[in-house]
């Protein structure tokens, strides 16, 4: 079965849960859960995760980015299309046609643009899957 990795701000850590919970549950294996993070006070601590981060986005065959989000899942957003990945970029409001909020990237064509319910985005994920 397919590798995943779901990207995100902490502040969208239940859907990120979710999403992950329901790929889980349909037998797809996720490369890294960054939400059981806690308690992160150093670097080395931040070092450590930014490593893991790093090799889960790389060794996974998609990553779902969840809409906002942070620097960081903008940075695992363009290694992900750095390495050539499967992206889908899904928003619940449709923030990815806000002019105001978007970047370029997001137009690219090996991202996958995916807004309303999580289940329709989880059916998209079900029906690239190989």
């Amino acid at each position: 079965m397919e590798k995943f990795y779901v990207a995100s701000s902490f502040k969208n850590i239940d859907t990120v849960r979710f999403i992950s919970k329901q790929l889980i549950n349909k037998g797809y294996i996720q490369t890294y859960d960054w939400t059981k993070n806690e308690g992160v006070s150093t670097i080395n601590d931040l070092k450590k995760i930014g490593q893991e981060e790093k090799n889960a986005v790389m060794g996974a065959d998609f990553i779902i980015v969840v809409l906002p989000a942070g620097k960081g899942s903008h940075i695992e957003l363009g290694i992900a299309i750095g390495k050539g990945k499967k992206v889908y970029l899904y928003s619940p409001n449709n923030e990815v046609n806000d002019f105001e909020k978007i970047t370029t990237f997001y137009h690219l064509p090996e991202i996958e643009l995916c807004t309303g319910s999580i289940k329709e985005l989880l059916g998209i994920v079900d029906s690239n899957s190989s």
